[in-house]
């Protein structure tokens, strides 16, 4: 096998040769081993692609949970609603209840009075009855005690006395009208007597009346402010509950709404990286390389944490970084003033500058090389090479793989060699693209072109 020094000076060092030779470095060292980052964010676009499937299902899983959630929250929702439509529908029952109770109370409210009433003419009965009564005590008394002596001893001589017949009749007499009085007073009486016992009764009777009606009463106002209460809290809890479940089912919802959101991104990554896959399983094959679209391609290159070409070199055409951004001062296919033709692009650069890596790559040769100063090569898979020359610092090694659009050097204030480009004076960038070895024009694989250069053309 040829040094690399052997291969890159019979290239360099002829006027009719392009960069032929280095194609030939890129198989001289081997490529970085494919990796995926493990490291994911919580927006999909931060997510590794070799974690969108995982994170995928992840999400479908946390989303069933919170549909299910969601699901139970509503059944809820429509009980707590059904329980205070029902608390309402029974507002016009208790109102006509409400009414009932107070015209109950009311009429309790009159039996009171009137058993109150009754009440004040019993007693004022029995004090008269006693009054009578206590009128007739000493005349009774004064009977009662004169018929028991002669019931004790009744004196024949002096009731019957032959000696005095005028006071026998008159005694006679006496006891005559006495007795059947004293008969009635004690039938009178006796119905007093029966009548207080009346009275009395009478008077328990209303009396138990009255207990019982104010029972009624007190029965029917607690009934009342029961009910009233038990409404007013039942609606309270009722509502309550109401908005926190409406509260959990609006943050369930977002929830939801989040997880669709993060899935659908999740899919159109999940269906551009499947779309990379294929596309870079066919390239490698060496089927043809299907088409893929900008927002694709964008999500291919979005995973920062890839350690291999996003896509096969081939579908990314027309959407590569530019290198550096300056004027074309020699295109594809121009003469070099030596009777050839330029193989690649020069590119008119500042000193300082920063160059890009123009597409996803491992580093095949970093380093300098003659009067050419630093040189990069970056094999882009399915033998597909770029050569970028005359930077004067590298910051990227062999074997390493760098990504679209990072910084892997900067330019320095060394005119590029009389080879390349005989009649320019100042820092250029000499960038060529091969696809095994043949040169391969870089017109057109840019995703956008500096004015300067879609004036200059391809002469």
């Amino acid at each position: 096998m040829k040094s690399v020094g052997e291969t890159l000076i019979p290239f360099l060092g002829t006027r009719r040769r392009s960069l032929l030779a280095l194609a030939a470095l890129a198989g001289l060292f081997p490529m970085a081993a494919a990796g995926q980052d493990t490291e994911a964010g919580p927006a999909p676009e931060n997510i590794p692609n070799a974690e969108l499937d995982d994170a995928s299902l992840a999400a479908q899983s946390d989303l069933q949970t919170v549909e299910d959630t969601m699901a139970l929250t509503a059944e809820r929702i429509a009980e707590i609603r059904a329980e205070i439509e029902a608390l309402d529908s029974d507002a016009a029952q208790l109102a006509l209840e409400l009414t009932a109770a107070s015209q109950r109370i009311d009429l309790a409210s009159d039996d009171v009075r009137v058993i109150e009433e009754r009440l004040e003419e019993l007693f004022a009965s029995e004090r008269e009855i006693g009054i009578r009564l206590d009128g007739h005590d000493r005349s009774i008394s004064n009977l009662l005690a004169s018929l028991q002596r002669i019931t004790a001893q009744p004196p024949p001589a002096i009731i019957v006395d032959p000696s005095d017949a005028l006071a026998s009749a008159r005694a006679a007499m006496l006891l005559g009208s006495v007795l059947p009085q004293m008969q009635a007073r004690a039938d009178r009486v006796t119905e007093d007597l029966n009548a207080i016992a009346q009275v009395k009764r009478s008077a328990q009777e209303e009396a138990g009346r009255l207990r019982a009606n104010l029972a009624t009463l007190n029965e029917e106002r607690l009934r009342i402010a029961t009910v009233i209460e038990a409404r007013k809290q039942g609606l309270e809890w009722l509502s309550d509950d109401l908005l926190r479940e409406e509260a959990e089912a609006r943050a369930l919802s977002d929830r939801a709404t989040s997880l669709e959101q993060l899935i659908a991104g999740l899919q159109t990554r999940i269906d551009a990286v499947t779309a990379a896959d294929e596309a870079t399983a066919a390239a490698n094959v060496g089927s043809d390389v299907p088409t893929l679209d900008a927002e694709t391609l964008r999500v291919a290159f979005s995973d920062t944490s890839r350690t291999e070409p996003a896509v096969p070199l081939a579908a990314a055409k027309g959407h590569l970084t530019p290198p550096l951004a300056g004027a074309l001062v020699a295109g594809y296919g121009a003469a070099d003033g030596f009777g050839g033709t330029s193989k690649g692009q020069l590119i008119a650069a500042q000193p300082g500058q920063t160059v890009l890596a123009p597409a996803d790559g491992w580093v095949s040769y970093a380093g300098l090389f003659l009067n050419y100063g630093q040189i990069v090569i970056l094999n882009a898979g399915q033998d597909y090479t770029v050569v970028l020359a005359g930077l004067e610092s590298v910051d990227v090694e062999r074997g390493q793989f760098v990504q679209m659009g990072t910084g892997i050097g900067t330019m320095g204030t060394e005119t590029p060699p009389a080879e390349i480009r005989p009649d320019f004076d100042g820092p250029a960038l000499y960038f060529e693209l091969r696809q095994g070895e043949t040169p391969i024009n870089p017109q057109g694989w840019w995703v956008a072109q500096p004015q300067e250069q879609q004036e200059s053309g391809t002469n």
